[in-house]
């Protein structure tokens, strides 16, 4: 097992496979953009699958694939094949923000991939280029569609509330999941410096959310799984369900089963800490499998207790979203 020093089992990895985007959202993009990871400098799809191996072969059983935005890497089903055939994974998700979802969703189904998170904080589209700067939202909206119709299973849409931009269509949203076999995951916004350019103005907590949400549908709760960071609910007489991830008002550090490898080979053990560890160097210097493994035991013990938003700029460490895709 891989297992941190407060004695917490990790057994969940995710992946960015590209630290590049076709969006600009407000909350993940700084302003100014950042600095990309030259080509050289990005995994390849044998060396991710080499270190994956490692992560396996220490109990990590879930992988989710992001970015970036994933879907941008070219044959990215080539990757989710190889997963695939690791068997001792037992779950391969992948997390989009749905712009070329459809044109490649059949395809991934077929390498392997079943589970499915679309980022979506808006049905209108002069809102969604306010929040991300472009205009493709009716192409997310077929992706969604697409994912349906192939057959992925369970589809989140993961929508961060903002104060002001859209926080009115809660209830379109709960109306989306009464009709449609999908999960609306609400997530409250994350202030992490260089990344949170919308003021403090924007949060909007959950709980006040589940209060809306609650008046307009029944919720029924879902049992909590080990690692879960939703707080899920079936809707009452509806197809779908709401979900809560309480990053700020409810913390479930304590829980928290997961690592992060960016797509530089850089493991990142908290996704609000400033702890990382170098993989990729040793990989490239022709460590062996042995090595890898026990420079990836020596980095967990170093994954924090929990995160600590203090809420200024020399306080947080600097975490782009973009890179290593929440």
């Amino acid at each position: 097992m891989l297992i941190d020093s407060f004695g917490r089992i990790i057994n969940y990895l995710r992946i960015s496979v590209t630290d590049r985007c076709n969006l600009r959202c407000l909350y993940c993009v700084p302003l100014g953009g950042f600095p990309s990871a030259d080509r050289p400098e990005i995994l390849s799809y044998e060396e991710i699958l080499l270190l994956v191996e490692c992560f396996v072969e220490l109990g990590v059983d879930k992988i989710r694939l992001t970015g970036g935005e994933p879907l941008i890497r070219k044959d990215l089903s080539i990757l989710v094949r190889g997963l695939k055939n690791l068997h001792e994974i037992k779950d391969i998700s992948l997390s989009t923000n749905g712009v070329h979802l459809a044109e490649q969703a059949e395809e991934l189904f077929h390498a392997g991939l079943k589970r499915i998170n679309v980022s979506l904080d808006t049905f209108d589209p002069d809102k969604f280029l306010r929040i991300t700067g472009l205009k493709p939202h009716a192409k997310v909206l077929e992706g969604i569609e697409a994912a349906i119709r192939v057959g992925f299973y369970p589809i989140k849409i993961n929508v961060v509330v903002l104060k002001g931009i859209n926080d009115d269509e809660i209830a379109s949203f709960v109306a989306f999941a009464m009709f449609h076999p999908v999960e609306i995951r609400f997530i409250e916004l994350m202030p992490t410096r260089n990344c949170f350019l919308v003021g403090n103005d924007r949060f909007v907590s959950n709980d006040i959310i589940k209060d809306e949400v609650g008046q307009l549908a029944e919720l029924i709760p879902e049992p909590i799984l080990p690692g879960d960071v939703a707080r899920g609910y079936r809707l009452g007489g509806g197809l779908g369900k709401i979900g809560f991830i309480s990053s700020l008002t409810h913390s479930f550090c304590s829980e928290c089963n997961r690592i992060r490898l960016r797509s530089d080979g850089i493991l990142k053990l908290c996704l609000h800490g400033d702890e990382t560890f170098d993989l990729r160097t040793p990989l490239r210097r022709g460590a062996t499998k042995d090595e890898l493994i026990s420079l990836i035991q020596e980095a967990v013990m170093s994954k924090p207790k929990g995160h600590d938003f203090k809420g200024s700029d020399e306080d947080e460490p600097v975490t782009y979203m973009c890179q290593i895709g929440g």
